[in-house]
């Protein structure tokens, strides 16, 4: 019974032995992982952010933490990460806004110094500038051809877009809900507003305004501003809208 204790106890003690050999690599792989964080965090601190990226990615992980917070709860830390997180993504918006309103103060003084009250109005909503010009001002009815009145006012704004090289310029267009004629050389509405607001790209890059600041898009009869019961009405529903919106590097 002795003999059988002792190679018991000879047994254990050999497995332990084996046990915490078998363990020194733990050792070395921690180290090797601690020193890839720190590489790793060194790069990140020579690097900068950009923040249209930051902004779109931030939504992600807000989601993330709001599912956490659904199952089996979020830690601290990580309440803290979305609290920077959110933090950061306040200070952006409203460095934004704040610059946004300044364009707009920027072009009602521009508005007012070369007289262009009756041929446009202007906006601000939800940090985008919007410059309204009514069809009539731009193109003759139901054609797509730019007038010299056109020519002349695009000319002007284009002194102004100019001025904010850091604005994105999404160019709409806009008609009522009548249809077009039966023997028009466009096939609907849609296709006689994006052809509009093509021409009106077309020619401010001809003016010298950079290319890649500009989109075209034909909303037809979308989105109008009143109802279309009224001749009063349609007029004001057929637009050129020019949105401005920050470009963040």
């Amino acid at each position: 019974m002795n003999d059988f204790l002792e190679e018991r106890d000879d047994y254990l003690e050999d497995a332990d032995k084996e046990g915490e050999e078998s363990k020194e690599w733990m050792v070395t792989f921690t180290d090797m992982t601690l020193l890839v964080l720190v590489f790793f965090i060194f790069l990140f601190s020579l690097s900068t952010i950009n923040k249209k990226k930051f902004i779109l990615s931030i939504s992600s992980v807000k989601q993330a933490l709001k599912k956490e917070r659904l199952g089996h709860g979020i830690s601290p830390g990580a309440l803290e990460t979305e609290g920077l997180l959110i933090g950061e993504e306040e200070q952006v918006i409203k460095k934004i806004l704040k610059d946004q309103e300044k364009v707009y103060a920027d072009f009602n003084f521009f508005f007012a110094q070369h007289g262009l009250e009756g041929k446009l109005g202007a906006k601000l909503e939800s940090g985008k500038v919007i410059i309204r010009v009514p069809s009539k001002v731009l193109f003759p009815p139901g054609k797509v051809e730019l007038t010299s009145e056109g020519k002349e006012l695009l000319k002007t704004l284009k002194d102004f877009f100019i001025r904010h090289p850091d604005e994105k310029i999404n160019i709409c267009g806009y008609t009522d809900d009548t249809p077009v004629k039966p023997n028009s050389r466009f096939k609907d509405n849609w296709e006689l507003s994006a052809l509009r607001a093509v021409n009106v790209l077309r020619y401010l890059i001809r003016l010298g305004i950079d290319p890649r600041r500009m989109t075209a898009t034909g909303y037809g009869e979308m989105n109008p501003l009143y109802p279309n019961t009224s001749e009063e009405n349609r007029s004001k529903n057929r637009r050129v809208e020019f949105v401005l919106e920050k470009i963040i590097q």
